[in-house]
């Protein structure tokens, strides 16, 4: 299946990518961000905020937004 990837950390990008059926909102961003924590993103499917077990379908558009800058307390 293919969704287009929002990223809006440091420079940002927007790309389509190809899933395997039945990733979770929390393995794609594993692998597209890392290991960081989760709770520091605002995380949208769809505009939609989205829970870390929600399944990605077909067409999907996913969001990562940092919550902080980089560097501040």
């Amino acid at each position: 299946m293919k969704v287009l990837l929002i990223s809006n950390d440091a420079g940002g990008f927007a790309e389509h990518v190809e899933l395997t059926e039945g990733m979770t909102v929390q393995q794609l961003f594993e692998k597209q961000i890392g290991p960081l924590k989760a709770g520091n993103y605002l995380i949208r499917v769809n505009r939609q905020p989205a829970a870390a077990d929600q399944l990605l379908c077909d067409g999907d558009r996913i969001s990562f937004t940092p919550l902080k800058i980089e560097g501040a307390n």
